[in-house]
């Protein structure tokens, strides 16, 4: 089974505070094509996000993650039930669960252990739906500073599952009767101070820390500043992309 990779329990609290939430039309699409409202298991759940909008909708929800420190922090609910676990292998009953979620995080599993897992704990008919969000987009300006970032300063820092996620998941293996997903979009209004503490949960920029001593974001913070301009606010797009089909 692939080696576990855990890069976000040291940015657990960066991550509850600055990552954005996934868009109300997630949830749409996936209320839509739910079978059922009983069971759901929302893996790699960090600190809940997913799982507690799940909680509204479903009787009960399974929230995984390998973080503890992630766990620690997650939304609560009477219904959510949280444990510390692989998304490859886990104690959910077989055949309990409708609805199977991975948000930003199924590009770290192990795609054939893992659906083997959901085969495992699906009811016939379940639904799996899995999305990511790609770079953020802001001003001209500001896009072409955080893409030389991205492709040139950071590059050689990312882990090699990061490939599934520039490729917008189109190229992830999904043996499932799939759904077509339209584009979506989170939309948020950043003030700087947030756009910089989400550039900290960067997995490449925390590798380059712990690999060259230095945080690269100081490398371009007067660039960043001047890019960013006057306005307090200004509004940042994360272009979503999901998989989603049903487990027969």
């Amino acid at each position: 089974m692939k080696q576990i990779v855990d890069n976000f329990s040291k940015t657990a609290e960066g991550y509850a505070a600055f990552r954005p939430q996934s868009p109300d039309s997630v949830y749409d699409l996936i209320f839509a094509h739910a079978p059922a409202f009983d069971t759901a298991w929302d893996c790699g759940t960090g600190n809940g996000q997913v799982a507690i909008r799940l909680a509204g909708q479903f009787e009960k929800v399974y929230g995984t993650d390998i973080s503890a420190p992630q766990l620690a922090r997650a939304a609560q609910a009477g219904n959510i039930i949280y444990r510390e676990e692989r998304a490859e292998s886990t104690s959910i009953p077989s055949g309990a669960v409708d609805l199977i979620t991975v948000g930003q995080a199924i590009h770290w599993f192990d795609f054939e252990a893992f659906y083997n897992e959901v085969g495992r704990v699906a009811k016939p008919g379940a639904l799996l739906a899995a999305w990511t969000y790609t770079n953020l987009r802001m001003t001209d300006a500001l896009n072409e500073l955080m893409n030389h970032f991205y492709m040139v300063t950071t590059r050689a820092y990312w882990d090699p599952e990061r490939k599934w996620v520039d490729e917008k998941y189109a190229t992830i293996p999904f043996p499932f009767r799939e759904i077509k997903a339209p584009p979506m979009d989170i939309i948020v209004h950043w003030n700087f101070d947030q756009l910089w503490g989400y550039l900290h949960t960067w997995s490449g920029v925390q590798n380059y820390i712990r690999k060259e001593g230095v945080d690269p974001l100081l490398l371009i913070e007067e660039e960043l500043r001047t890019a960013w301009g006057e306005d307090e606010l200004l509004t940042v797009r994360f272009p979503v992309y999901m998989r989603a089909g049903y487990v027969d």
